[in-house]
């Protein structure tokens, strides 16, 4: 399907939510419009297919290890090798462009049992043709070959839409269709997208679905969407944390849903809640240098208008019956623990007497589920836990998740940091289920749809 500029400008104003045309949906909406992978059970054996995989990983010594990303793409990869298909893998790994996949070919070969072809070079990012080696390379495969091309952050068309604004639409539309059309007349015209991790504003994900004759989800995404985040959605508690104040507008996401009723916070989001109680009450509360302007480039950094905000939410909460479970004592950048936090102090762990309160909420809210199903949903983490001295907030808590788990509690992880500091004070059967992706959670989750969600559902209902 040829894709003109305007199409693409058309398409880019749905991927930014400013086309009116293009509504924003729940999440369940946006499965109901997606294909399933075996809605391609009918393509014939030796017809390329797309895979946007989910090879943003770091395998260790053997299977099992850093490789749990390219371990849920097996899948979808055997159902098509079971068909025949000739599989062109593509993705990438961390945001460096310099960062290679030739050792994620490797472990993927391993897990695949099969050689996998690797074209280092696939793309003239001058005139962005595709390079012949890649039809060559497919016209070669046998039915049920594999091939994938090296990190497509390598080049920067993948990248265009990181810090691309509406405004800019017009003038990136042609490039853009441009590479689009050259995968669909060079590589392949079927696309299916198994990179669950892949919420960035990637090419590969969001653009290159415009030219494909046909979409598809992925196995292992797809069972993501339709099971652990189903349950999330229901979730009556979550704890959210971070550095970042924007987790926010996730937050405000989840508690509209009008399932939560038990907040727990840490991080940054703790410290703009903390405040906006206090004005709340009448009262005041110093966050320290996370409230100083002469920080305001620093991602810590909670402006007046991100309080407001917290205010407005912990009034409707109130009136709702949320309870915010917020610190009470805090360890501060020279070890200190103190209850309050001076004009050029910045909080870098929850205290002691918070992780005794937190215990002793979380015991109250086992009480008030007792004899019945409840989903909890931890995401972040409490400090600066890769530093010993702002660790212990985090690892006392990850306890609390084995403990809601023991009692009947459905307990999901979201992934990224919080990911972490359960394998690193924890076991996986410690919880539910650890999510694979941190940011596609949040998104599915939270205010803003999951990108590539957008883009499926576009490319599916041409």
């Amino acid at each position: 399907m040829k894709v003109t500029a305007e199409k693409m400008e058309k398409w880019l104003r749905g991927i930014f939510g400013v086309d009116p045309e293009v509504p924003k949906l729940s999440l369940p909406e946006y499965l109901k419009s997606i294909p399933e992978l075996d809605s391609l059970s009918d393509v014939p054996a030796g017809t390329p297919v797309l895979v946007r995989g989910d090879t943003d990983a770091k395998p260790g010594a053997k299977i099992g290890e850093g490789d749990i990303r390219l371990r849920c793409m097996e899948e979808t990869l055997r159902f098509g090798r079971d068909r025949g298909w000739k599989q062109i893998i593509f993705g990438h790994i961390g945001r460096e462009p310099e960062k290679s996949l030739n050792k994620v070919r490797d472990r993927l070969a391993e897990i695949m049992q099969c050689e996998i072809t690797f074209i280092k070079d696939w793309l003239n990012p001058d005139t962005l043709e595709i390079l012949p080696e890649v039809p060559e390379a497919i016209q070669k495969a046998p039915p049920g070959g594999l091939i994938m091309l090296e990190n497509v952050r390598k080049y920067e068309i993948e990248r265009v839409l990181w810090k691309a604004k509406p405004a800019d639409i017009a003038q990136l539309a042609p490039r853009l269709a441009k590479i689009a059309n050259e995968f669909a007349e060079k590589v392949a015209r079927i696309y299916v997208h198994e990179a669950f991790s892949a919420g960035s504003l990637d090419t590969s994900s969001l653009v290159i679905p415009a030219a494909m004759d046909r979409v598809a989800m992925g196995k292992y995404e797809w069972g993501q969407f339709t099971g652990p985040l189903m349950d999330c959605l229901q979730a009556e508690l979550v704890v959210s944390s971070g550095l970042k104040i924007d987790k926010l507008d996730d937050l405000t996401a989840m508690i509209n849903r009008g399932t939560v009723r038990w907040v727990f916070t840490g991080g940054s989001l703790a410290m703009g809640l903390k405040k906006a109680a206090a004005q709340l009450d009448g009262q005041d509360f110093c966050i320290g240098v996370q409230e100083d302007p002469a920080h305001a480039d620093k991602p810590y950094y909670i402006p007046p208008e991100r309080v407001e905000q917290a205010k407005r939410l912990i009034a409707d909460g109130r009136q709702k019956g949320i309870q915010f479970i917020m610190p009470i004592d805090f360890v501060l950048q020279d070890g200190r623990v103190s209850r309050t936090i001076g004009p050029t102090d910045q909080q870098l762990d929850v205290g002691p007497e918070t992780s005794q309160y937190y215990e002793k909420k979380v015991g109250e809210f086992l009480e008030s589920v007792r004899g019945r199903e409840a989903v909890a949903f931890h995401n972040g983490v409490f400090g600066m836990f890769e530093d010993p001295r702002f660790e212990e907030g985090t690892r006392r808590f990850i306890r609390q998740l084995k403990r809601m788990k023991d009692a009947g509690v459905k307990v999901y992880v979201g992934g990224g940091e919080g990911g972490t500091a359960l394998e690193k004070y924890g076991q996986p059967d410690w919880v539910t289920h650890n999510f694979t992706a941190g940011g596609t959670v949040l998104n599915a989750l939270g205010s803003e749809p999951v990108p590539y969600l957008v883009a499926l559902k576009m490319a599916a209902g041409r």
